[in-house]
């Protein structure tokens, strides 16, 4: 049902000097309510404290949201708050890296345009 995973790196300029890495791998995530399965790439350290994915991904793929009964407030990496405003989703599914399978609650989080 779901591929094997492959370790994707690639490198990205910050500027003239520095070069960023960026690490992502193939991973299944499967619906809890359906066993649906697909294969994405997630990105292995965003430096995030959380795991997080796009509301609109969910929305595309069908997940079943779940409110949480606390809003969370996102802080960007320069401290101000996120202005897509705070989290107030989560979906749970079950991931699949290699021969694991593990059952996560993730945060949906806003883009910011």
């Amino acid at each position: 049902m779901l591929t094997k995973v492959v370790e994707n790196i690639s490198l990205c300029s910050l500027n003239k000097g520095s070069m960023l890495r960026e690490v992502t791998v193939k991973i299944g995530l499967e619906r809890v309510d359906t066993q649906e399965g697909i294969t994405v790439e997630a990105l292995l350290d965003s430096s995030a404290t959380e795991l997080l994915i796009s509301s609109e991904f969910v929305r595309k793929q069908e997940f079943k949201l779940k409110r949480i009964e606390r809003l969370i407030y996102v802080r960007n990496v320069d401290g101000t708050l996120n202005k897509e405003g705070p989290i107030e989703h989560t979906v749970k599914v079950n991931i699949y890296y290699q021969e694991h399978r593990e059952r996560m609650e993730i945060d949906v989080i806003e883009e910011q345009k």
